[in-house]
């Protein structure tokens, strides 16, 4: 399995950002950390309470993290109310109903920014379903049937296209209840792309009768036989209860671990049903364009059609990083506290994760980042104010996807 990584890391890095300069870091063994906040992504929060866990009890450092979902976390960190931000997606400067536009820095002079990718995984579809008195493990669902779910147009499990996927299982006769992100979510503007894209005539349908664009939201949209819940915790603990009997919901595969509930197995475009797994994850995502322009605003922000059409037999389709959004300059104003003494703290935090925090990635349900995307971070770590002192030593990085003396 090592050896596996390891040549997937190694192509990661060659097909996506091949020439990076290298760099490094792990944590210092310093005192007097300045303690800091961040807010967002659910979809991350599993991993990112692992950390910072972690980081308190090993290296002093507090790391305060608000799981309040992404778009609230972009919002915060626009209002510079906090240090950092976890977004499954970046700044959106085209208005979604009901919101303003989200005016990346340095547009509106504040500070500015840079996007850290900090773990790969999976969107999953955790359900709850019981036939003859035993919770089904094994379902199986098409991208065609998942969008008909979230859309309203298939309301019963014995539904005949839910049975086509299913010759095995006798299905019952019970309502299907999806349940879905009534905060606005990262993870429900990553579904809801996948959809567009890939089913784009029954979204683009469903979006026009509740009134929404055709592309992607954060805010999903309530419908008749749906129920929204808040978070990544409320919609998977809303499955995982008895009278969550019949439900499914979207959410990162560490919170179906977490409930010890199982996830659909979805058809790829090889015909293969596959789970969400670390590995599918990683092999997915060698499909993935990924802006590698160290220049650009939307630097190492990722385009996923790739990701969805891969051709690999073992490749998940839904799968996707997450970024931490970090400033990359000191402008303090009556909102921002942030200083390059926080820098420090925020630069030891993210040498952690890229590097040793990635070693839990896959137990708790995630895909650990490849090389090429830790030598990347590693580089915005660099933009930090303050972060100077973070080490930077691709050697010292005890990341399972590569092994020291391995070429970038």
């Amino acid at each position: 399995m090592t050896r596996w990584r390891t040549r997937i890391a190694g192509l990661m890095s060659l097909v996506l950002v091949a020439g990076l300069a290298v760099a490094t870091a792990t944590p210092a063994q310093a005192a007097g950390f300045e303690p800091i906040s961040g807010s967002g992504s659910t979809w991350s929060q599993n991993a990112l309470d692992q950390w910072r866990s972690n980081v308190a009890a090993n290296y002093g450092l507090t790391v305060n993290f608000s799981g309040v979902g992404s778009t609230a976390g972009r919002r915060d960190f626009i209002e510079g109310t906090v240090d950092f931000a976890v977004s499954e997606i970046p700044f959106q400067s085209v208005a979604e109903p009901g919101a303003s536009p989200e005016v990346p820095f340095p547009a509106n002079k504040q500070r500015g920014y840079a996007y850290m990718p900090i773990v790969a995984g999976g969107t999953a579809f955790m359900y709850h379903l019981v036939i003859g008195g035993k919770r089904v493990t094994n379902l199986r669902l098409s991208g065609e049937v998942i969008t008909k779910i979230f859309t309203g147009k298939i309301t019963k499990w014995n539904d005949p296209a839910i049975k086509a996927d299913n010759p095995g299982l006798a299905l019952p006769d019970k309502t299907v209840t999806p349940i879905i992100r009534s905060d606005g979510s990262g993870t429900t503007a990553q579904f809801t792309l996948w959809m567009s894209k890939q089913h784009s005539a029954l979204w683009t349908e469903f979006a026009a009768s509740v009134g929404r664009g055709p592309g992607l939201t954060s805010q999903y949209p309530l419908f008749p036989g749906a129920k929204g819940q808040t978070g990544s915790n409320g919609v998977s603990g809303y499955v995982a209860q008895a009278y969550g009997e019949g439900a499914i919901t979207y959410v990162e595969t560490s919170y179906a671990i977490e409930q010890g509930f199982p996830v659909a197995k979805v058809l790829n475009k090889s015909d293969y049903y596959v789970e969400p797994t670390s590995e599918a994850v990683a092999v997915a995502l060698l499909s993935a364009q990924i802006n590698t322009n160290p220049s650009s605003p939307d630097y190492l922000t990722q385009i996923l059609d790739g990701v969805y059409n891969s051709g690999d037999p073992r490749a998940y389709p839904l799968s996707s990083y997450s970024y931490m959004i970090v400033p990359t300059e000191v402008k303090p104003s009556a909102a921002s506290t942030f200083t390059e003494a926080k820098g420090a703290s925020l630069g030891t935090f993210a040498s952690y994760f890229l590097c040793e925090g990635q070693q839990q990635a896959g137990p708790l349900g995630y895909s650990p980042l490849p090389m090429n995307l830790v030598l990347a971070g590693f580089e915005q770590i660099k933009r930090i104010p303050g972060a100077g002192g973070a080490n930077v030593d691709p050697n010292k990085c005890n990341n399972p996807t590569f092994s020291p003396g391995d070429n970038p």
